[in-house]
């Protein structure tokens, strides 16, 4: 089934601004999982792209892609070497020999954890390409309400002009909707012009229902973009949740004409899984959601499967990983 045309519904440039708490609309979520699966199984088989298609399908996805390091070790040196990556992640001479080599290809954003917002923010100055910082006791999301709060706001006085908080899972477990309205408002509200990424990790969340009600909470209360996962789950981002929450931002969309972005992040790898995610979007969202102001894959590793895709379209061979470093 194609998206229904709701362009008369859109504010041209307003971002997401929350609506009050309605709980009655909350407790009306139904989900239908047997019919979600269907559909989810059936996605990618409905459209496929081939050859200068699918290439040009690639470079959209990366994009939209928001290339992340979130390790342990990581140092200024990797994170730098991320953000050359970021700033030109596919070599010329691909880009020459797809046409595209006037094209300024860079990845949507860069996601660093808060200590390496400097080097980022340095590395990408003039770039265009903004820093994404993860925050609000990411990944688990039990520090202190205070502390979480202050942590978005040093995050943002660093530089970072989008911000991934992650939420309170017992907040859905428990059904304490208020609550979480009113976390997510916080960030929101700490977040100040940077824009908030809500993290509903959601295979923590225990059912499809528990997914729906979440991300219209966190719609209501302000979120600029809902997101799968924090990468660090045991089950991160999937086509069944990834439709449940992307039918949430169109019933969202209908109701208040506000727009609000989609992330998909966590086990996203390969260059056939970044087209699935892009027609799930075009299908269920239109046009508007396959371009970086609404939609970004979270991705550590994705960028060197596309980049080898895109080296066999042009040279019909398939180059070692090790030749894509950062990716």
């Amino acid at each position: 089934m194609s998206a229904p045309d709701i362009s008369h519904l859109l504010q041209p440039t307003e971002r997401n601004p929350g609506v009050p708490l309605d709980l009655d609309w909350v407790e009306s979520v139904q989900i239908n999982r047997s019919a979600v699966e269907r559909r989810a199984s059936t996605l990618p088989g409905r459209r496929t792209v081939k050859k200068q298609w699918q290439a040009a399908w690639l470079l959209r996805a990366i994009t939209c892609m928001d290339l992340t390091t979130l390790a342990g070790d990581d140092t200024p040196g990797n994170v730098r070497r991320l953000c050359a990556k970021a700033m030109r992640p596919v070599r010329q001479d691909l880009l020459e020999a797809l046409g595209a080599g006037d094209m300024r290809l860079t990845t949507g954003a860069v996601c660093v954890y808060h200590e390496m917002i400097p080097t980022a923010v340095r590395c990408l100055s003039g770039s265009g390409i903004p820093v994404a910082a993860v925050a609000a006791g990411f990944p688990h999301g039990l520090s202190p309400l205070k502390q979480r709060i202050e942590e978005i706001q040093a995050s943002v006085e660093l530089g970072a002009s989008e911000i991934d908080i992650v939420i309170t899972r017992g907040h859905v477990l428990n059904g304490e909707w208020r609550a979480l309205y009113d976390e997510v408002a916080a960030f929101r509200e700490a977040c100040g012009e940077a824009h908030l990424k809500t993290i509903l990790a959601t295979g923590e969340l225990g059912t499809l229902r528990n997914v729906g009600k979440a991300s219209l909470v966190a719609m209501m209360a302000g979120a600029d973009f809902i997101k799968t996962s924090t990468g660090k789950e045991t089950v991160n981002a999937t086509i069944p949740v990834g439709l449940v929450m992307v039918r949430a931002i169109r019933d969202y969309l209908a109701a208040t004409g506000y727009r609000v972005g989609y992330k998909p992040a966590g086990g996203i790898r390969t260059a056939k899984q970044s087209l699935d995610w892009l027609i799930l979007m075009k299908e269920e969202l239109g046009d508007l959601w396959v371009r970086n102001d609404l939609f970004r894959i979270g991705a550590s590793t994705l960028l060197a499967d596309i980049e080898r895709q895109l080296e066999h379209h042009v040279t019909g061979r398939y180059s070692a990983y090790n030749r894509h470093p950062m990716g």
